[in-house]
């Protein structure tokens, strides 16, 4: 019986290690970037020594994906799939804005430097993907065809994009209603 409460606390311990690393990973990815975050940073923030960051995580890939993992965890991205219930395309193109907008504010200190680093790094893949499925939803239902829809996707990707947010809000000091009001007069189909 006592040796299985060793192995058993052991793998608590090794599980508590894996996670103070990532943590600190996270911790480091928001504030300095994770081009700026060494190895040796990460270790040193959670309190263990190089090698054995390396004997949780082998690789970079490794880590980046548990911490992008336990991140997207704690922060859901909203759910497209809650907009397409709603009938009116406009009203559902304000309430994906709003929810965008919303998610990016409150993942900003993150989302920025992540962008900024990697964002072309395989684990940043499902961020991208789930942007382009809700574009998806919100360009759906608006009765146009052909260029006309291509054009209305495009600039309902863009207005839902965490780049487009931040320009609207940092740089040009917009509040985020005001943000998605200007973005759903812009990307809202005109007749033709």
């Amino acid at each position: 019986m006592a040796r299985r409460y060793r192995l058993q606390r052991r793998a608590e311990r090794q599980e508590e290690t894996r996670q103070r690393i990532v943590d600190a990973t996270i911790e480091l990815h928001q504030t300095v970037g994770p081009l700026a975050a060494s190895i040796s940073d990460i270790a040193e923030r959670a309190g263990v020594g190089r090698v054995t960051v390396y004997r949780h995580f082998p690789d970079e890939l490794e880590l980046a994906k548990a911490c992008s993992g336990h991140y997207f965890a704690c922060h859901p991205f909203p759910d497209p799939e809650r907009w397409r219930s709603i009938r009116d395309p406009r009203e559902r193109l304000r309430a994906g804005l709003a929810d965008a907008y919303a998610y990016h504010r409150s993942t900003e200190a993150m989302m920025s430097r992540i962008l900024a680093d990697a964002r072309d790094h395989p684990v940043t893949r499902p961020y991208h993907d789930h942007w382009r499925r809700a574009a998806d939803v919100l360009a759906s239902g608006w009765g146009v065809r052909g260029r006309r829809r291509a054009l209305l996707r495009a600039g309902i990707g863009l207005a839902i994009g965490f780049d487009a947010w931040r320009a609207l809000t940092r740089d040009q000091g917009l509040s985020d209603a005001d943000a998605v009001e200007l973005m759903l007069r812009l990307a809202e189909p005109r007749p033709t």
